[in-house]
């Protein structure tokens, strides 16, 4: 019989380090790969209001939150356990660099790594400044670790496990070689961690970047004098300034152009929580294309102009979360889904978006980056369109491009 539920998804921090204690302690874990970023169901909701991952469900339908509540729990039902330490002082220790690992490091690291890689806008100074308060924490894990083997004692503890598990992001992007000559010791312990069977049975290979991930602005062309409508001549100022923090200020001082054109007859938050809640193929298109209304809204096929510029899958993934971003301005007026098809260093992007209205424009001028897409308007009436868009929000089909199949390989929804 199943111990019980653990929701997360496979390469979440907080998530690795809870499936590699089950798997030390022989836990029979039913894994539920849940993705806030993709959509939550609402029955999720209910389990983890904060509708954030991890949380762990017991088949009598207790609910446990908090990664580190969830570790120890876990660790703890290994009577024989050496990972919560020999002694009480030993598992205080062992809390201690846990919380300090969620905390101190892993919240400014976050706050440093993303806007690089594109899940979060950027803002120099932000970035700075995380980056300033993350290497203030290792500063601490590095003296620690200069005189000690471990954390905690002689011996690898929960307080390891979950702690490099968390490290491991700085490593997957901004802990490069430059970075780790100087941080020798925390560098021989995040090796000695992450080569240990115990984590190697849930991450094989351990990612070490050689260079840190830089933040790259989005590329703008030249914009044709005769194409923009009035209601985009309104908002080209502030897309002049490149601190992305700038237009979302001004947001606010203005109505959005897409207000006026009145409430629809779909209600586009209908078919969100359909799409969310439902089967995609079997149960929500069908849905949708009974209550799509086309004088109401547009269908558009999203490119990403730079292909050839992408490389590693999952951060042609984070420059799709970067652009949803800065979509938020438009979020009451668009519905879409994009993904990354192919592998790495091979890849493309594409997407669908439903616009309220029958432009593209006004709804997507609100991305800094916009022009970095390229936006063709699809016909739902001819089945390649209709097809095309089926696949695109159903992620369960290749594409073609140039006579060349790509497989899907991560997407992301904007709802």
């Amino acid at each position: 019989m199943s111990f019980g539920k653990l929701y997360g998804f496979q390469g979440n921090a907080r998530t690795m380090v809870l499936l590699a204690v089950a798997k030390e302690n022989n836990i029979d874990i039913e894994f539920v790969e849940t993705n806030p970023a993709q959509g939550l169901s609402a029955e999720y909701q209910k389990l983890n209001p904060l509708k954030r991952v991890p949380t762990f469900e017991a088949p009598n339908g207790w609910v446990l939150t908090e990664v580190i509540a969830i570790a120890i729990y876990f660790t703890s039902q290994n009577e024989k356990t050496t990972l919560l330490g020999k002694t009480k002082q030993d598992y205080a220790q062992i809390v201690r660099w846990m919380s300090f690992a969620n905390s101190e490091v892993l919240v400014n690291l976050g706050t440093w790594f993303r806007p690089l890689i594109g899940r979060d806008p950027y803002n120099k100074k932000t970035v700075e400044d995380a980056k300033a308060r993350t290497l203030e924490a290792i500063a601490v894990v590095e003296n620690h670790l200069t005189v000690c083997t471990y954390f905690v004692g002689e011996r690898i503890t929960l307080a390891d496990l979950f702690a490099a598990s968390l490290l491991s992001r700085g490593f997957q992007f901004v802990f490069d070689k430059e970075w780790r000559s100087q941080y020798p010791a925390t560098t021989r312990w995040f090796e000695t961690i992450t080569n240990q069977p115990v984590w190697k049975a849930v991450v094989p290979e351990t990612t070490m970047i050689e260079e840190a991930v830089k933040y790259t602005p989005p590329k703008k062309e030249p914009k044709p004098k005769a194409e923009p409508t009035p209601k985009a001549e309104k908002k080209a100022a502030p897309k002049d300034d490149d601190d992305d923090d700038e237009p979302r200020q001004e947001a606010p001082k203005q109505k959005h152009p897409l207000e006026a054109l009145g409430k629809p007859e779909l209600i586009l938050d209908d078919w969100k929580r359909k799409y969310s809640n439902e089967e995609t193929r079997e149960v929500a298109l069908p849905w949708f294309w009974e209550h799509y209304k086309p004088d109401e809204y547009s269908l558009w096929r999203v490119d990403y102009k730079y292909n050839d510029e992408l490389t590693m899958t999952f951060m042609s993934s984070n420059l799709i979360g970067g652009f949803f971003a800065r979509l938020e301005a438009s979020r009451k007026y668009l519905f879409g889904a994009c993904s990354v098809y192919g592998v790495a260093n091979d890849s493309v992007i594409q997407g669908v978006f439903m616009v309220r209205g029958q432009e593209a424009l006004p709804a997507f001028d609100v991305a800094p980056d916009y022009e970095s897409y390229e936006f063709t308007k699809l016909d739902p009436s001819k089945p390649e369109d209709k097809t095309y868009l089926e696949d695109q929000w159903s992620w369960d089909k290749p594409v073609e491009v140039n006579g060349k199949t790509y497989e899907w390989a991560d997407g992301k929804v904007f709802k």
